[in-house]
């Protein structure tokens, strides 16, 4: 964990820097905002504390201006309530009030650590998938991970890190699909003061910022050609060149790659470089989407209701089994980040003891209840799964008993009729309806039917 503090070191900055050094972080500590960005074009870092006294807008703008992902608290006198408001307002993921509380540091280092996300599966699909990833974990290899968008691939990757050796080290993400063109090659390897217009400082990339640890390359298949030889060259020799520098720069990093495409189809249309595949794709990944892995949709439903009640202060409710049955079924195209905002939605919108049917809704605000069959075989498909679903629970007797009741009164009491319907012989037939007689159920008399079913 690396902690950037910025601003004048006052005695209770003091302290809370030898927290977080007592918690197992690196800290670093820069006086104003300028000398702030100059530390982090350098070195990189996990998290910045800044002073609530400073321009905490500017120091966010000045961030995202320069594409530093690196999140933002800010910390005070604990008096001071409208400096906190304000610092959240600004952007800060959170405000740490002076003097501060050991515990409390350790709670964000921790957060900002485990990346607020939690990996969660059930299903033997997924622990087939879970159990290759930690056992080439601790290996230098390079993984591909492939899967349809909102499967967890970003979440998988953050597992395969935290289960190498590499993890107490950094972890940076790059999403390749998200950077424009132009900006992706200075984004990945840093650039020297002057290399383009705009480039007023030497900035590191995300190489550099992941030294030692490990380098996520998002949607790698959005990448241009061009790019995609530089970047095979870093994955080859471990050096880099920054965007108008004169010397190369070596780098200790583990590349993980994702994609929501299949590359062995992109390397054939040409789009992607067979030699930068091969290097990537030493291990496989395929994470299985949703629809094929049902033990993890009530699992995830539960973890995701229990994480947003907790976020949006409200009780934490469980899922009716109502439902729980609305969620099983449902197709889920958009796969675990649809599940999560479904239940997200469900938490804020549902009222009573527990999460009901009424809110499990679209974000258009409709109901998620698949529509109805529009073709014959769709329509008996239908039929057979909900004969299917009033089956559970009751005993086979029970299931026994009315079939042959209801039969008896389809053929108006005619037991012989009944006996061939039902495959049986007519002496079993009689036995069965004398037992139930004998239970003071109503068995249908010849040329009529029970009474019960007559107004049924």
């Amino acid at each position: 964990m690396r902690l950037l503090i910025v601003g004048r070191l006052s005695s209770e900055l003091v302290t809370a820097s030898k927290i977080a050094m007592h918690r197992g972080a690196s800290v670093t500590h820069a006086e104003g905002i300028e000398q702030g960005l100059a530390v982090l074009r350098a070195k990189g870092g996990d998290l910045v504390m800044a002073d609530v006294g400073l321009d905490i807008a500017r120091l966010v703008r000045a961030l995202a201006e320069e594409r530093i992902r690196t999140p933002v608290v800010a910390c005070g006198i604990a008096s001071d309530a409208r400096a906190a408001v304000a610092a959240i307002q600004a952007g800060a993921k959170e405000y740490i009030p002076l003097p501060p509380d050991p515990e409390l540091i350790a709670a964000v280092l921790e957060a900002v650590a485990a990346d607020a996300r939690s990996f969660v599966w059930r299903d033997p699909s997924m622990e087939r998938v879970v159990k290759l990833a930690e056992q080439v974990a601790r290996s230098e290899a390079s993984v591909l991970i492939t899967g349809e968008s909102g499967t967890g691939k970003e979440v998988l990757a953050r597992h395969v890190h935290a289960k190498s050796n590499r993890g107490s080290r950094p972890f940076v993400c790059v999403n390749c699909a998200a950077i424009p063109e132009a900006l992706l090659e200075s984004e990945l390897f840093g650039h020297e003061k002057g290399a383009f217009t705009g480039a007023v400082a030497r900035r590191i990339g995300r190489f550099e910022e992941a030294n030692g640890g490990t380098l996520l390359l998002d949607e790698i298949s959005e990448m241009d050609v061009r790019l995609q030889s530089k970047l095979l060259r870093a994955l080859q020799e471990r050096v880099i060149d920054r965007v108008g520098g004169a010397a190369p720069v070596k780098v200790d990093i583990r590349v993980l790659a994702t994609s929501n495409r299949n590359l062995a189809e992109e390397v054939k249309k040409g789009t992607f470089r067979e030699d930068l595949f091969y290097r990537l794709n030493v291990v496989h990944l395929r994470l299985p989407p949703l629809r094929e892995r049902p033990a993890d949709i009530l699992e995830l439903a539960a973890h995701f209701a229990r994480k947003y009640a907790e976020i949006n202060g409200v009780p934490v409710r469980a899922l009716a089994r109502e439902a729980q049955g609305l969620v099983a079924r449902n197709p889920w195209r958009g796969n675990v980040r649809e599940l999560e905002n479904t239940i997200h939605r469900a938490v804020l919108l549902a009222q009573g003891a527990e999460i009901g049917p009424d809110a499990i809704l679209s974000p258009e605000g409709e109901s998620l209840s698949p529509p109805a069959p529009s073709g014959p075989v769709e329509r008996a498909a239908s039929l057979a799964e909900a004969a299917t679903r009033g089956l559970v629970g009751r005993t086979v007797a029970d299931v026994e008993r009315d079939l042959i009741l209801d039969t008896l009164d389809h053929c108006l009491g005619n037991r012989t009729h009944a006996a061939r319907i039902l495959g049986i012989s007519i002496r079993t037939l009689r036995n069965k309806l004398n037992e139930y007689v004998d239970a003071g159920v109503q068995v249908a008399e010849p040329g009529g039917v029970r009474a019960m079913a007559a107004y049924g």
